[in-house]
């Protein structure tokens, strides 16, 4: 045995040496013994013996004790089976802009990928998908994901961007499973219903719960919706609401979470009525855009200071701001500061239900208006036409280069030349508050002082909500002083004063 391998041995033994003593005090300090360091001994020195063991082999119940659950239990589980296969994952993927300045003040252009997720149900054998608008806007390619994990590209065929619905056509061939779109109407506050979608990208998942509240709107022109308990989160817009026969009654579409950073379910989620669904999917099959109705006025809600303003003590209705021109509310005679107490016989209580129903009225179908006029009760008729435009709350561009302090709420805006909109549901649920512009007459007063896509928080720092109550503040203040609007505008915070108009000779 030479020197270096005799070497090598005496290396290894003072290694084996030291990491045995380390290990032997580890083992005390932890309170065991030297004997817990030899394999298959126990604590008394034996070797361990296997344990003897018996599970039970019966349920404590069986199904016939608990036989209604047991059914319900079945029939949640064929509910799922039959529903599930119509509905899809959908992802999205696109490139988006933006501008920056640099030191110098020079403008440059900035791209980056964008990425999204959400879910749809189809809704024809031909594969047409139903989803939310902010679910495919702005994406150039959307892939469709079907039961059982086949993926298509799908093409995008129309969207409602008032309504937040978008209809897509998956390119693939069938068979394709559709689910029926249910009656809305029917819907009851407490019924069970069941949201499905892929929520956070993990795939077909079903939440029980019930219908909380019906009548539920977040904007001024939004259409109402259904509250609803089951869970949904980011992921499940677009998805289904089903009732307990794997009807559509709803469209999933927003959740409410005091958390905006990290947005989760916290009990109340949002649908959008089938019904309301039912109207836009025909609409956009036939002829690719949504269709309207159209009225023509900007209101008001009646609180304290509007009823005093015109001296109305009714226990409903809502006030007229302005009207139009060329608009079937001129056409009827409405006015200014009217009060609409009902519309084709159903008594108004709120803008957004007046909206409401003349959006759902066919184009060319007249109408009836009982309004209050000064302590007098009239009759008004009208046709209503299409809108031109996303809602009946954005008053048109001012193209008159006469300019003057009036009276007439109506000339005051169109002087301004100021173009708005309601914030969308996503907007609002990520807590933003205020009204969009959407564009500015080119010689209106404010032409020069704002941008299309900034967002008006606040008039003479007064917290706005909507667009009929932008269009109150403004024509109130516009007519006699200079107007302080609070805008955000590329994440910045800025204040514009807009000038009074000028008096008239």
């Amino acid at each position: 045995m030479n020197a270096s391998f005799r070497r090598l041995l005496a290396l290894a033994a003072v290694f084996f040496t030291a990491f045995a003593a380390v290990s032997a005090m580890r083992t005390c300090r932890a309170g065991g013994s030297l004997r817990d360091l030899i394999p298959g001994l126990s604590k008394n020195g034996e070797r361990f013996r296997p344990e003897s063991f018996t599970l039970p082999d019966r349920p404590p119940l069986d199904l016939g004790d608990v036989e209604l659950l047991s059914r319900l239990n079945d029939e949640y589980a064929n509910l799922t089976k039959a529903v599930v296969p119509s509905v899809v994952s959908i992802d999205t993927a696109g490139v988006r802009t933006e501008k920056l300045l640099d030191l110098w003040g020079r403008t440059r252009v900035r791209r980056y990928p964008t990425q999204g997720q959400g879910s749809g149900v189809i809704v024809t054998r031909e594969g047409h998908v139903v989803t939310n608008h902010h679910v495919i806007a702005g994406q150039q390619q959307i892939q469709v994901t079907l039961h059982g994990g086949k993926t298509h590209p799908a093409r995008l065929i129309g969207e409602d961007t008032l309504l937040d619905i978008a209809v897509l056509k998956i390119d693939g061939e069938g068979p394709f499973t559709p689910l029926k779109l249910g009656d809305s109407a029917q819907t009851q506050v407490g019924q069970m219903v069941f949201a499905v979608g892929n929520p956070f990208g993990l795939g077909e998942t079903v939440t029980q719960g019930i219908i909380s509240a019906k009548e539920r709107s977040l904007s001024d022109n939004q259409r109402d919706l259904f509250q609803t308990d089951a869970a949904i989160n980011p992921g499940n817009s677009g998805g289904p609401l089903v009732n307990l026969r794997g009807e559509i009654i709803g469209i999933n579409v927003a959740i409410f979470s005091p958390d905006r950073e990290n947005p989760g379910f916290q009990g109340v989620g949002f649908s959008i009525p089938s019904n309301d669904v039912k109207d836009a999917l025909f609409q956009i099959l036939e002829r690719g855009r949504p269709i309207r109705g159209f009225l023509g006025v900007q209101m008001r809600d009646l609180d304290p200071a509007v009823r005093g303003a015109l001296k109305y003590d009714g226990e409903f209705g809502t006030a007229v701001l302005g009207v139009s021109p060329g608009s079937p509310a001129q056409a009827a005679g409405l006015q200014a500061w009217d009060v609409v107490l009902s519309y084709n016989g159903e008594t108004i209580r709120t803008a957004s239900q007046l909206f409401t129903l003349v959006q759902g009225t066919r184009i060319g179908d007249e109408a009836t208006l009982e309004i209050w006029r000064k302590g007098q009760s009239l009759t008004l008729k009208t046709v209503i036409t299409e809108s031109g435009a996303e809602g009946a709350t954005t008053p048109p561009p001012g193209n008159s280069g006469e300019q003057g302090r009036t009276r007439d709420p109506e000339e005051i805006l169109q002087a301004l030349g100021i173009e708005v909109r309601d914030l969308s549901v996503p907007e609002r649920m990520r807590g933003y508050r205020g009204v969009v512009i959407t564009g500015l007459a080119a010689t209106g007063l404010a032409a020069n002082l704002l941008q299309a896509g900034d967002l008006i928080v606040a008039v003479n720092n007064s917290r706005i909500n909507g667009a009929s109550e932008f269009f109150l503040h403004l024509a109130a203040s516009a007519a006699v002083q200079d107007t302080a609007l609070l805008i955000l505008r590329e994440g910045k915070t800025l204040r514009v004063i807009v000038p009074a108009l000028p008096r008239r000779e």
